[in-house]
């Protein structure tokens, strides 16, 4: 659900080594340190001795401390002050550069103290807050009832771990209950949005015998919460949501209530994809803006279908020249055989589509309906043009 941090160059993250290979960048930052080192004895070598190269020494421990390990800094501080002492004995050198190279070695272990700490306080703030997004947002159920289920949380930026992108899933008595929704804004702020929809989402998904009802409670838990808390405060405090029911059937059934949410794609057994359009309505928390009864659309749920629910993340992701994503033209005539290559494949298009940089934190709750053993199989996708 959530993106681990990369390995650190170091060979170590937090005090704890690294067991990923390094690359060829982790390899040349290792290598110039040491470049830097042979640069510096060759040109004293073919230099007149009033020139000073004392910078070059110098380079080669500041470069290795904040990228390569206690040790190896050390090491290069080591070489670094050893040559210039040898140089010394030689007459090549002087005793103030041996002693200038030494103290700069010795602020370069310094600094990579600095930075090790500074790391291991990023690592376990990573932990903590990826704790909080899974506490938060758990993985739904792989199956539920007929029906597999896939989710994937992706974040905009590689560290920023807590959103307000949210989904959810249940078995409940009255079928299959999913949700999912985006908070306006971020952070801890979001998160605790995040929390109370869920936590209510929860609760109504067993007890409410009809799926508006359960829309209008999410709708008074955010209003309740917004008013006895001073973060969610009454401008920023609302989320888009779509709450969907599969019905217990057969046939299966899609009931849905869309509160400003960008609309739901049905990926039916032939391929052909499309959106499961509803009325407009404005978003939870501001209902009572223009009050009324929840409007639920109905929709078809054959065997062989997939149906992708997902966030604004998605949908308004653009390229390079300003052109959203849109998953439904991008789906249309293709085949999955299950949620969770759905939802691979749909990252996958969507991350190449941006350019390898999304703009938004993209949540996607993927539902598939198998084919019965002794159905049919569905007719195969129509050829994508």
């Amino acid at each position: 659900m959530i993106d681990s941090p990369p390995p650190g160059i170091r060979g170590r993250l937090g005090g704890v080594r690294t067991t990923a290979p390094w690359g060829v960048r982790a390899w040349v930052r290792a290598v110039v340190p040491a470049a830097f080192l042979l640069m510096g004895l060759l040109l004293d070598l073919f230099t007149p001795p009033p020139v000073t190269l004392t910078a070059f020494y110098c380079a080669a421990p500041l470069l290795a401390a904040p990228v390569l390990s206690f040790r190896l800094t050390a090491l290069y501080g080591a070489l670094a002050t050893g040559a210039v002492v040898a140089q010394t004995y030689w007459h090549v050198s002087s005793a103030f550069k041996s002693s200038t190279v030494a103290v700069i070695s010795v602020l370069a272990l310094v600094i990579n103290r600095i930075v090790a700490h500074r790391d291991q306080r990023v690592a376990s703030a990573t932990n903590v807050a990826e704790a909080v997004q899974r506490a938060v947002v758990p993985e739904p159920p792989g199956r539920a009832g007929a029906l597999r289920i896939s989710a994937r949380y992706r974040a905009a930026q590689r560290h920023a771990l807590i959103g307000g992108d949210m989904y959810a899933a249940r078995e409940t008595p009255h079928g299959v209950r999913m949700l999912v929704g985006d908070v306006r804004g971020k952070g801890l702020t979001a998160t605790e949005a995040v929390a109370v929809l869920l936590g209510a989402f929860r609760e109504a998904a067993e007890s409410e015998r009809r799926i508006e009802e359960v829309a209008a409670r999410l709708e008074k838990a955010l209003v309740r919460e917004r008013a006895g808390r001073a973060p969610l405060d009454p401008v920023e405090g609302f989320a888009t949501a779509v709450v969907v029911e599969v019905d217990e059937g057969p046939p299966l059934g899609i009931r849905f209530v869309n509160r400003g949410h960008p609309p739901p794609v049905l990926l039916g057994p032939d391929g052909e994809a499309r959106y499961l359009a509803a009325e407009p309505a404005l978003p939870l928390g501001l209902g009572d803006l223009l009050p009324g009864p929840e409007r639920v659309e109905r929709a078809r749920f054959p065997p062989g279908s997939q149906l992708l629910l997902y966030t604004d993340g998605l949908s308004e992701a653009r390229n390079a020249v300003g052109t959203f994503y849109d998953p439904v033209v991008r789906l249309d005539g293709r085949a999955f055989p299950g949620p969770t290559e759905l939802l691979d494949a749909v990252v996958t298009d969507v991350v190449a589509h941006c350019g390898g940089a999304l703009d938004d934190d993209m949540a996607l709750l993927a539902v598939h309906h198998p084919v019965p053993d002794g159905h049919p199989a569905p007719r195969a996708p129509r050829a994508t043009p």
